[in-house]
This record gives C-alpha cells, structure tokens and sequence, in this order.
C-alpha cells in the first residue's frame, strides 16, 4: 500500500476508523470499530466478538470476510497498532453475519439492490432506466445525462471487441483504458482522477461534456480500427486502442487552440453548470 490516509469516520455518535488506499482507491475500515457501532458495544466487547465471528465464519469456510488486511490505526492511548480492516464489500458481508437492529436496514438494502440486479440481467433497459433516474436526483443536465448513457454504449462496444481480441483480464482491460487516457489526455486515468480531485468517484461522472465527448471519440475510433485490423491479444489491441486514442488527442489540441483554454478540466459537469447558472444570474441583477 503506498499512498494512505488515515480518517475517522462517524457513524451516528460511535467513530469508525477508516484508511484510504490511494493505489487501490478503497476505503478500509476498522472491522472492531464497526462491530462496535452494531453492537452498540464498547471496544473491548467488541474485540471479544469479533474474534469469535471470525472463529465460527472461518470455521464455515467464509474467506471474504475472515481474511482481513491488518493496517496500522491509532488507537485510544494515541499508539498505532495493527488492527483488522475490511473494505466496502467485506463489510456488507460482515453486517449480514450480525444479528443487530441496527444491521437490520443494511440486509433489507442488500436483498432489494439483489434484487434489482436480477431484475436488469433479465431486462438491461432497467439499468439504464435506474442510471438516468440516479442522475438526475444528482443535479445532472438532460444534456450531460444523454451524453453519458451514449458513453456507456460506446464503452460497451469496446469492451466487446476487447473481448473478441482475447483480452479478457480485468488488468490487460484496465492498462488499455489507461493507455488510451493517457494518449488523448495526457494523464492516466488514476492521475486523471487525482486532477479532479477525486477519490473513489467515478471518473466519467465528473467528466465535463467536452470530456466525455472526446473519450468517446478515442473509444469509437479504437474500436473502429480493432474491427478493421482483426487484432489479436492485447499487444495488438494496444496499439489500436492507442491509435483510436490519436484521433481524440488532435481533437483535443484543435478544440484547446480555438478557444485558449484546457479542454481537460478540474471541475464536473455539476460544477460547470453551477458556475453558468451563478453568472446568468449575475447577469440578470445587473
């Protein structure tokens, strides 16, 4: 782990400890901590629990949750010991092995998101349904939120002839992203990201409409040119997609020599229109 930063999380009065891991870009949080705020118990007590959960879920062959990073936390005597974290999906798993009221409404949260995922296997259209729905409530324009679901088509339709090419490991799939990013950007998607300001946030979420249009343009064309050259592997494919990526970055330079400025910018698109709406309404007191 190289990057992390240490954050104390609070949950109703109870603090939860927490760790982000800048290289993974996770949250870890204090499994004891959490077991605490469940069981309304104090530290002690919670160690205590904890170690017998852990017992009885190893014992029923649970890994998921019983293989914990031990990372170093303040303690309450000011001294860093190693403590048993888990991450955002252990702890979901952890909260449904805890019979507490307060883990109550997480287990119904967990069965109805279950569900709504079966359902969009079944219909796709639900998702992107859900998607748009989602984005609105976040304060997204119409026009930002048609251009986003036609992202993920676009994305979609690479990932696809990614897949036909033989490039099917999430890792050759992340390089590739991040070769493409770092063609027609200038910045991986990680450095990228941390331009933003961002940490566990989706990037293309906070992508202006300049941006996504562009990362759709190295999307499209990379998997334009795959289709033509019939690559194979993920060398092959690397060098489509960054070919593919080519094109976005002439567009990028045409479109940062007219107008003067950086088309890569640190702000969202929420942010973007906040700073429009604040100067039109500037405008009209004047």
């Amino acid at each position: 782990m190289s990057k992390n930063k240490d954050k104390v999380k609070l949950f109703e009065d109870k603090q939860v400890r927490a760790i982000w891991d800048e290289e993974a870009e996770k949250w870890w949080f204090s499994v004891v901590d959490i077991i605490a705020v469940l069981t309304d118990g104090d530290y002690q007590t919670a160690r205590k629990y904890w170690k017998v959960l852990k017992g009885r879920l190893a014992a029923e062959g649970n890994e998921s949750v019983t293989n914990c990073y031990q990372l170093k936390m303040k303690s309450t005597d000011g001294k860093m010991y190693l403590t048993d974290t888990a991450d955002t999906e252990q702890v979901l798993r952890l909260v449904q092995s805890v019979p507490s009221k307060k883990a109550e409404p997480f287990k119904l949260w967990l069965a109805k998101a279950g569900s709504e995922r079966i359902d969009e296997t079944i219909d796709p259209e639900l998702s992107i349904a859900r998607a748009i729905q989602g984005y609105r409530r976040l304060g997204y324009s119409e026009n930002w939120i048609n251009q986003r679901i036609k992202s993920i088509e676009v994305r979609k339709g690479l990932t696809d002839e990614w897949d036909r090419a033989g490039v099917g490991q999430a890792k050759e799939c992340a390089a590739l992203t991040d070769l493409m990013s770092r063609t027609w950007s200038g910045m991986t998607t990680r450095e990228y990201k941390r331009h933003k300001g961002l940490k566990k946030e989706n990037l293309r979420d906070n992508m202006t409409n300049t941006e996504l249009v562009l990362n759709m343009l190295a999307e499209v064309a990379a998997t334009d040119i795959s289709i033509a050259r019939q690559p194979s592997g993920f060398v092959e494919s690397a060098a489509a997609a960054e070919d593919g990526a080519k094109a976005a970055k002439a567009a990028r330079e045409q479109i940062e020599k007219s107008t003067g400025k950086p088309a890569v910018s640190r702000l969202s698109a929420k942010d973007l229109d906040r700073l429009r709406l604040g100067a039109a309404k500037g405008g009209e007191r004047e």
